[in-house]
């Protein structure tokens, strides 16, 4: 294939990505969706007939790009606003996670012809929310603040569980003298060695881009890029969540004052807008539309039942003890989209030599499906019914007030 073929495919794509994605915005539809259709539609049973069958070739694309997306998220939020909502966080993305995996799980079991191990496994795949698509839901509602903050947090925060847990569970599936303390070592290491070189790269990234001078102003995308690739390298070779250590390392670099801090959102922005059409068009080509039809029943009842019942469960149970009244409670519980993650997660279980991977890849991508279209398009409509969407205040023009009298009117910017 030549260069320039190569070039015509891929800003074909790009700009299908873009088309869509605007039209997606305009019927109210998650973006999500769209790219997925796409990848369908130019996939082995669509229009253009691209056959796509590398599990592992689309787990890597699924793995880098959600690493994008997670830096992106943190960069595009700071320490201070996450301070208020760190508890409540840190249950939904650990205690919460576990509680929809298990309850999942043995829903898969009884649903479908699978072993209990590999239930759990369905149910730890779609145990995370998805950051792209939380990200992209958000930025366009009025949630309030606080819960608008505890969903990004959770979103970034919840993946490392559910990626342990998957790669846990493959891993006890796969060998026979994997067992138990085996699994919970794995999630400990994961996650301990995430969090302690998150730590470390994100200290080192604050001193650089504080100190950053102005000559080598042009080079901070760079930097920032070069931060990222590091540190999800490294965490990932020393056997740690390379994922929960990059979403830090995005956290410190958008918490430390800089320049340059407009210049990198914008720039890793569209660099996670790149990732998420190549994602989700990739996972799309991955699909095989007339295999999903064996799983459908099952799978819809999975869906409606963790939008309905587990994921509420989870949600009041981690935040039994937070500051949320029962109405804010019940929208984190409706706003637990799932995305491209447990498609990503999806990949893991194909690719390995595990049986009925296939049945579980195909089994998530229907739960994604119908979580993004009905989550993710009713998500603002449930706010507002609940009343928990923030309101600007209106005040008086000044020509209207009463010059001998000083009125103070706040906005919410």
């Amino acid at each position: 294939m030549s260069e320039g073929l190569i070039l015509l495919i891929v800003g074909g794509v790009l700009a299908a990505g873009i088309l869509i994605a605007l039209g997606a915005m305009r019927v109210g539809i998650p973006s999500l969706v769209a790219f997925l259709v796409l990848g369908m539609i130019l996939g082995k049973d669509g229009l253009v007939g691209i056959e796509l069958n590398d599990a592992h070739l689309a787990q890597t694309v699924g793995a880098i790009g959600l690493a994008i997306i997670l830096f992106e998220g943190g960069l595009s939020t700071s320490w201070r606003r996450l301070r208020e909502v760190v508890v409540p966080v840190a249950m939904l993305s650990t205690i919460g996670v576990l509680i929809t995996a298990v309850l999942t799980g043995f829903i898969a079991y009884a649903l479908l012809d699978l072993s209990l191990l590999s239930a759990f496994l369905l149910g730890a795949v779609v145990s995370s929310t998805d950051a792209a698509a939380v990200f992209a839901t958000l930025r366009y509602t009025k949630i309030k603040r606080r819960l608008a903050r505890t969903l990004e947090a959770e979103s970034g925060g919840n993946d490392p569980t559910a990626i342990a847990l998957t790669i846990g569970l493959i891993s006890w599936i796969e060998s026979t003298a994997f067992g138990p303390i085996d699994f919970v070592q794995l999630l400990v290491q994961q996650i301990g060695l995430g969090l302690l070189f998150g730590l470390l790269m994100g200290a080192a990234a604050m001193y650089i881009f504080a100190r950053l001078p102005k000559s080598l102003g042009s080079f901070a995308p760079v930097t920032s890029l070069a931060a990222f690739a590091l540190t999800f390298g490294i965490t990932n070779l020393i056997g740690g969540s390379g994922f929960l250590a990059v979403y830090m390392v995005g956290l410190a670099i958008g918490s430390t004052p800089s320049r340059y801090r407009h210049q990198l959102v914008t720039f890793h922005e569209g660099l996670a807008f790149i990732a998420q059409v190549t994602r989700f068009v990739v996972l799309g080509l991955l699909v095989v539309p007339h295999a999903l039809l064996a799983v459908a029943g099952p799978s819809i009842i999975i869906a409606v039942l963790l939008i309905v019942i587990i994921r509420p469960v989870a949600v009041w149970s981690s935040t039994y003890f937070s500051h949320f009244n029962r109405n804010e409670r019940a929208l984190l519980g409706w706003a637990g989209l799932r995305g491209a993650l447990p498609i990503v997660l999806g990949t893991f279980a194909l690719s390995a030599n595990i049986p009925n991977g296939d049945l579980i890849f195909n089994a998530v991508f229907f739960v994604v499906l119908i979580s993004a279209l009905i989550q993710g398009t009713t998500l603002e409509w449930v706010a507002r019914k609940l009343g928990v969407i923030d309101k600007p205040a209106h005040g008086k023009h000044p020509k209207d007030t009463d010059p001998n009298t000083l009125e103070v009117v706040e906005f919410i910017v």
